[in-house]
């Protein structure tokens, strides 16, 4: 059994940011990852992080921009922290060490974002997550961190409503861990592969938000996903928003720049959940290129796409055999992120006492029914930073409550049942089944037959991995079992998001349904939680919208 005063669970932004404001307050904080820090999926954020620092611009017009952008779903008190926070948290970064491009006047360089009113996405080429996880990692390095990577958390434990720890199994050795805490963070990142086509790593399974839920924890308005307008046709890999903020045109087969129908003032710089459907839309009425929507960049020229957008010129031709300098990019809607997750409240804190969440596993809620492309990174560093004040806080009178070793011997034993297991079924095969069921019908068009259909098929896949079998029986680096239980908690994470799709009865944000295509605030201005009861059902409660400064008004770009 280890001890610390904290264990800190994903080494994504959020994460180590919390990390960094523990570690520096000399706080014993240990970080659990499944994977070594540098390879987590924050690494793979492209486009920029998203403060007003022009003397035109301000906080408050980012403020307004977010709450618009999210269907008016996001709570303003949270969006007004998000905002007002970001220059001191980014220039923080930078004092930290991580590299921003810079403008004629030496200060950061920013580029335009869809639903921006202001050029404000501070930016490294089109990689700045990658720059941001590796600043903070050596941060974190510098406090001579305990880091046990290769480690898959598989239960929270919970004494009386206060948190006394986390479950693990460490994959390198083949054996469990219990790690006593008085706080537990879970920076765990989102759920990404319970869709077909999408921008996640494969260590995205929703891992947290499912160990959450089974340990009583609400899942807040899972129902609005993501779909990221362009990811690359083949693969699904992202092709950042970026490359529209550098004056990128979507076209279709015609030629045409279509944005001018769906979006006649922002164009190709409106929200996500706008460019997305628009694209939705010329593909299934017959003026997509092979099922997908060409991104032309050709007109920015060389110099700049290689300046700018190095990382997609080399994605787009070893991935597509296209390169972009001459050629437009066959990209289409892909799953991207997870507005929803673990309710937490302004400072990272859950309804179990000492249990934190942050980053893309929690719901704050700053993104609402849709999240603006910069904010996502500006979130896992305001509130993993706002987490870490906390938590050294609440250490100042905590105490380690009970750890029920017996949870060690459970997991132990599903783990060992799965190993020696003989079951004619493959998680790999029901995962594809999962994933094209989910992309096919709660997707970026959303009905009621539709969605009721993917419950049924959930339905029928969790009866069906109750005769899983693994292949390798071996006791050290068993990934076959570790992606055997992902499975489980991504088969949880979508039949929480199709059930509560199914219960929003109307269209807000990247929730749009067919049968319901107007938003209706009278009855659907809340949020979704999602809970479990004794006997594993889902059900679901709601909470209401905090509005602050700017009451919901139609929603035009």
């Amino acid at each position: 059994m280890l001890k610390h005063d904290v264990v800190i669970v994903g080494a994504g932004l959020a994460g180590l940011r919390a990390c960094v404001e523990l570690r520096k307050k000399g706080i014993d904080a240990i970080i659990v990852s499944k994977v070594y820090p540098t390879r987590s999926h924050s690494g793979a954020a492209q486009g920029g992080v998203n403060a007003a620092f022009d003397e035109n611009d301000s906080w408050e017009s980012h403020f307004f921009d977010t709450v618009k952008g999210s269907d008016y779903l996001g709570d303003q008190d949270a969006i007004e922290i998000l905002t007002s926070e970001a220059p001191a948290n980014i220039l923080e970064l930078q004092r930290m060490g991580v590299v921003f491009n810079r403008n004629d006047l030496g200060g950061i360089a920013q580029r335009p974002f869809g639903g921006q009113s202001f050029p404000r996405s501070c930016y490294y080429a089109d990689a700045v997550g990658h720059m941001m996880l590796h600043g903070l990692f050596d941060n974190v390095l510098k406090y001579k961190t305990k880091i046990l990577y290769e480690y898959f958390v598989t239960s929270l434990v919970v004494d009386n409503g206060h948190v006394s720890g986390v479950v693990a199994y460490d994959i390198k050795n083949g054996k469990f861990e219990g790690i006593a805490a008085k706080a537990v963070l879970f920076a765990t990142g989102g759920y990404g592969q319970v869709y077909s086509s999408n921008t996640n790593a494969l260590i995205n399974t929703g891992d947290g938000m499912a160990v959450s839920i089974k340990a009583g924890v609400p899942l807040m308005d899972m129902e609005f996903v993501q779909f990221h307008p362009t990811t690359l046709k083949s693969t699904g890999i992202l092709v950042t928003e970026g490359a529209r903020g550098e004056g990128a045109y979507l076209l279709n087969s015609l030629g045409v720049r279509f944005m001018s129908k769906y979006a006649p003032k922002a164009m190709e710089l409106a929200p996500r959940d706008v460019v997305a459907r628009a694209e939705q839309t010329e593909i299934n009425e017959g003026r997509g290129v092979d099922g997908a929507i060409l991104l032309d960049v050709r007109h920015l020229g060389k110099e700049r796409i290689m300046e700018r957008l190095p990382q997609i010129m080399q994605l787009s031709i070893d991935f597509e055999g296209v390169n972009p300098i001459y050629e437009p990019i066959p990209i289409r809607p892909g799953m991207h992120y997870s507005m929803g997750g673990i309710k937490t409240d302004n400072n990272g804190r859950t309804v179990i006492q000492g249990y934190y969440s942050a980053g893309e596993s929690a719901c704050v809620s700053v993104h609402g029914a849709n999240r603006l492309g910069g904010n996502s990174l500006l979130d896992t560093v305001v509130f993993g930073r706002r987490a870490g004040v906390d938590i050294a806080e609440y250490l100042k009178d905590a105490a380690f409550t009970k750890f029920d070793e017996s949870l060690i011997k459970r997991d132990e034993e599903i783990f060992e049942k799965l190993k020696k297991s003989n079951g004619k079924e493959r998680h790999g095969l029901l995962k594809a089944e999962l994933q094209e069921e989910m992309r096919a019908n709660v997707g970026v068009f959303r009905e009621e037959k539709a969605m009721k259909k993917a419950v049924k098929k959930i339905e029928e896949l969790k009866e069906r991995a109750k005769n899983i079998g693994v292949d390798d029986k071996s006791k050290l680096f068993n990934t076959d079992i570790v992606e055997a239980f992902e499975f489980s908690n991504i088969l949880l994470i979508a039949e929480v998001i199709a059930n509560g799709a199914i219960l929003r009865k109307e269209s807000r944000g990247a929730h749009y349904r067919n049968d319901y295509p107007e938003r209706d605030d009278e009855n659907w201005l809340k949020h979704t939680l999602a809970t479990l009861d004794a006997q594993g059902n889902i059900k679901f409660d709601f909470s209401e919208v905090t509005i602050t400064k700017f009451k919901p008004q139609p929603r035009t770009y």
